[in-house]
């Protein structure tokens, strides 16, 4: 048995997230919009937010361009999960199928819009979306 000794231990186990290059910022951006689009069409619209929440949380200190995207489809979605809410409130009479089916046709249309445009290296801005997270 040789004494060499154990490699020391990291700096800052703790520390923050490093940036990433622009062409994984633009992949993540594609995929939250399209997370949104998917989740949308299977679970009716109801959990659309989720990969828009989770995307913003886990990439926002990452970049610029997925930070923006991310923030607007977690708006968008957010915006959209009201929708999707007054939609079942007024459910008892026949408005709220028409919200239910309006709202899930805005969502993944659009989403798939914002798809497009982060893979040609644009943020895009939802229209009708409230600012929740600014």
């Amino acid at each position: 048995m040789s004494n060499v000794p154990p490699p020391p231990p990291p700096q800052n186990p703790y520390q923050g997230s490093t940036a990433m290059d622009p062409a994984a910022e633009k992949t993540w951006s594609i995929l939250i919009h399209l997370g949104g689009a998917v989740v949308s069409f299977i679970t009716y619209a109801s959990l659309a937010f989720l990969p828009a929440l989770i995307g913003f949380l886990v990439l926002k200190d990452r970049g610029p361009f997925v930070r923006e995207n991310t923030k607007n489809a977690l708006n968008f979605q957010l915006t959209m999960l009201i929708g999707v809410i007054v939609g079942w409130i007024t459910a008892f009479i026949i408005i709220g199928f028409v919200i239910l089916l309006a709202v899930w046709v805005v969502n993944i249309v659009f989403s798939i819009i914002a798809a497009v445009r982060a893979n040609r290296g644009e943020v895009y801005r939802y229209p009708i979306t409230i600012q929740f997270v600014r």
